[in-house]
């Protein structure tokens, strides 16, 4: 049952001391705020950065440099050129590797035609397999198939550019385009998926099978780089190392040359990041945390005057055969109230702030660099609110202790 007098009490003893209440409700207010705000803003870094990555997070790709130890008679500065063979025998012999996407780029000087329009850009040989490593939006059409790398067809899927500078608003879908001299059939665009530099570049890409540009294009048998993804539970680092020292033992390349193949950890990197957003999340609750004791030191110290006011009527109390609980429940109610109420007014204002921030970011789309739109975690609004009520029972504990320790007969003397 409710006490009414209990809070009839707490509402004149608040109503006593607005100021002291006030500033001191301030410091707990500001450390919810605070803490949410600044959590809300490290999910927002967070959400910005990596949604820059474009990719699998737990991509691995690989490709050939020269040789910087001579080796079997071998000289050092020997370039090192992948071929298929050796995708072949990735997978034939690494069975922790999921997918592996060999790729080619166009090499040399040259322009796409389409009818009298030509205009620069990227062209790259990839597989099937990419959309497994790299998220690609397609708009129209489709994109590369297996049959399109079995019988090298010469099919292209083309990017935003490539519909800006040839097509312009006419439908790309079944139009031929000239490569090299070459011409290959339409059968898809794509928007890549994405923010920033990367963005653009691909959107200068023309997609062809590998198999196509290297028989087309003179590039027989050759790889220039491989994106590879482990099976599920196993860490990127595995494949990274076990490929690249199959390659060397295929391409007679010394064990310790750490030149001859260059290799992008993608997961490696993506954890690097979420560890920087862990210390940021920690930094976080370490200043709000801060900022809520100093409040609760000063929630605490207005209950000991409140205590140190009502001596005498405590006395009575325990005179009249009030219980220490009693004396001790309405203490620690009433921080409890001054603490939960400014904490949870800090927590709406905070919530309250980062979701307005996050309307209007995505309502108008904008594009703030390396900061997204910030999120509130309901499990933190959770954690913040538990916070709040411990913190509250924390502040008025000693105060409402001493209290219940009162001799009345001595409360009773004290003028």
């Amino acid at each position: 049952m409710i006490d009414i007098d209990k809070w009839t009490e707490i509402y004149n003893t608040v109503k006593k001391h607005k100021l002291r209440t006030a500033l001191t409700a301030f410091g707990v207010f500001w450390g919810i705020f605070m803490l949410v705000v600044l959590l809300g803003a490290g999910k927002g870094l967070e959400n910005g950065i990596t949604s820059e990555f474009n990719i699998a997070k737990n991509a691995v790709f690989i490709w050939t440099q020269r040789t910087s130890v001579p080796y079997m008679g071998l000289k050092a500065g020997r370039f090192i050129q992948m071929t298929n063979d050796d995708v072949d025998a990735i997978r034939a012999n690494i069975p922790e590797v999921a997918v592996i996407a060999p790729s080619n780029q166009l090499r040399g000087d040259f322009s796409v035609n389409y009818g009298t329009k030509s205009a620069a850009f990227t062209v790259d040989g990839e597989t099937p397999d990419l959309l497994h490593v790299k998220p690609i939006k397609i708009k129209a059409g489709r994109f590369l198939n297996e049959k399109d790398t079995k019988e090298r067809r010469k099919v292209a899927i083309v990017g935003p550019r490539t519909l800006e500078l040839l097509f312009k608003d006419e439908d790309p879908i079944g139009k031929y385009i000239r490569i090299k001299g070459s011409y290959f059939l339409v059968v898809g665009s794509f928007e890549p998926v994405g923010k920033g530099e990367d963005i653009v570049e691909d959107s200068k890409i023309i997609y062809i099978p590998n198999t196509t540009l290297q028989q087309t294009f003179n590039q027989p048998n050759q790889v220039g780089f491989m994106a590879l993804t482990p099976k599920p539970g196993v860490p990127a680092a595995v494949i990274e190392e076990k490929v690249k020292a199959l390659l060397m033992k295929r391409h007679n390349v010394a064990p310790e040359d750490l030149k001859a193949f260059g290799s992008a950890n993608i997961e490696k990197e993506y954890q690097d990041v979420q560890g920087l957003f862990l210390g940021i999340a920690g930094f976080s609750w370490l200043v709000s945390i801060g900022t809520i004791f100093a409040g609760i030191i000063g929630v605490g110290n207005i209950m000991l005057i409140v205590v140190k006011e009502r001596t005498k009527e405590i006395g009575v109390r325990k005179a009249l055969g009030a219980t220490p609980w009693s004396i001790i429940s309405l203490i620690i109610q009433e921080s409890v109230v001054i603490t939960g109420l400014a904490g949870y007014i800090g927590l709406l204002g905070g919530t309250g702030l980062i979701a307005t921030i996050e309307y209007f970011m995505k309502k108008y789309d904008v594009q703030a660099g390396f900061f997204g739109a910030p999120e509130v975690n309901l499990s933190i609004a959770v954690a913040a609110t538990v916070l709040l009520v411990l913190t509250g029972a924390l502040a008025g504990l000693i105060p409402a202790t001493k209290a219940a320790r009162v001799n009345p007969v001595v409360a009773l003397r004290d003028e």
